[in-house]
């Protein structure tokens, strides 16, 4: 198997890459090099950056591929330069799209790769839809050789998932947890949510590499662990010795605070989700994700707590969190009570 991975040492892609290397496969990485450390020893690394297309075509000159992967295109834009690259040089393009893309509100719990794509509350998910409509449209007109992956919140070593956060990302959220400060978390706490660990995620990509009954199909891939938010955060304090102080704060609140929360949460977190992987275990047998998340998180703050770099403050964020919580504190003691 040759294959050529554009990204490749992203969250998702990091352990898919490493899975290949393991298997023997020749693999190619493109990326800019920033992560040099997430390369596996074996696989081969080619510096570029994809939007450059004049300098990937030179350095792609000759090179055909078994797999190409775009780990990092997120636009209709992006998707039709690779159509453009690829023709006639891979025998099967793997876009990823994401499962923030299903309906919203959804019109049914369980989801399937039948269940409706539409998100009118998050351009992210629009954009993916976009994508995958193209693609479609490119294999039943021009056989371009699709698969299309349809991730939900995948973590691994280097990220501990977390239901708000702000733009620096989890460790902020995290570390109050550890320091017993109050943290907030969206509605009550109670809708249903996956996490994958992404070695689990990696088992089911590579066993569609490749695969004849992954042509021109979507998959959804996830664990088959539906836990509360209220769990996952009970899960990351228990891992770090403490009982999580969660502070409920609904979800449309939270939103008309930051414009990014929308998506985050109305289009996406504050979802109850149970996601069938019927489709992706019968394609690839042997596939089961076998990562409990209590399991997962505690090797994720091991090796956060072990990586400073990883460690990154958030001070406007933690800034805002205590002052939402504590004017949503004075608020709920001042509000009429019926006796």
């Amino acid at each position: 198997m040759k294959a050529l991975f554009i990204g490749g040492t992203g969250i998702i892609s990091t352990a898919i890459s490493a899975r290949c290397v393991e298997r023997g496969w020749e693999l190619y990485l493109l990326n800019r090099g920033n992560r040099p450390q997430q390369t596996p020893a074996g696989a081969h690394s080619i510096v570029a950056d994809i939007n450059n297309l004049a300098e990937v075509e030179e350095k792609l000159k000759g090179l055909t591929f078994d797999v190409v992967a775009d780990f990092i295109a997120f636009t209709r834009e992006q998707v039709e330069r690779d159509v453009k690259l690829f023709t006639g040089k891979t025998a099967q393009y793997f876009f990823i799209s994401s499962a923030s893309a299903y309906q919203k509100p959804l019109s049914s719990p369980v989801i399937t790769e039948s269940t409706p794509l539409s998100n009118p509350f998050w351009q992210y998910s629009r954009d993916k839809i976009a994508c995958e409509e193209y693609l479609t449209h490119e294999y039943r007109d021009h056989r371009f050789t699709i698969t299309l992956i349809r991730p939900s919140h995948t973590y691994g070593d280097t990220m501990v998932p977390v239901a708000l956060q702000g733009k620096k990302g989890f460790f902020s959220v995290v570390d109050r947890i550890k320091q017993g400060k109050k943290v907030i978390v969206p509605g009550d706490g109670l809708s249903l949510w996956t996490v994958t660990h992404n070695t689990d995620f990696a088992k089911a990509f590579v066993g569609l590499m490749g695969n004849v009954h992954a042509i021109g199909e979507t998959f959804q891939i996830t664990s088959d662990e539906s836990l509360t938010w209220n769990q996952i955060y009970l899960a990351i304090g228990r891992a770090l010795g403490v009982e999580p102080k969660m502070v409920h704060i609904a979800s449309t609140t939270l939103s008309e605070c930051f414009e990014g929360f929308v998506g985050e949460l109305i289009g996406d977190k504050s979802n109850s989700v149970i996601f069938d992987n019927a489709k992706i275990k019968r394609v690839v047998p042997e596939y089961i994700a076998t990562t409990r998340f209590d399991q997962g998180v505690r090797r994720t703050l091991a090796y956060v707590y072990n990586h400073p770099e990883l460690q990154v403050p958030d001070p406007e964020f933690d800034d805002w969190t205590d002052r939402m919580i504590e004017r949503y504190e004075l608020l709920v003691k001042e509000l009429p009570k019926l006796s």
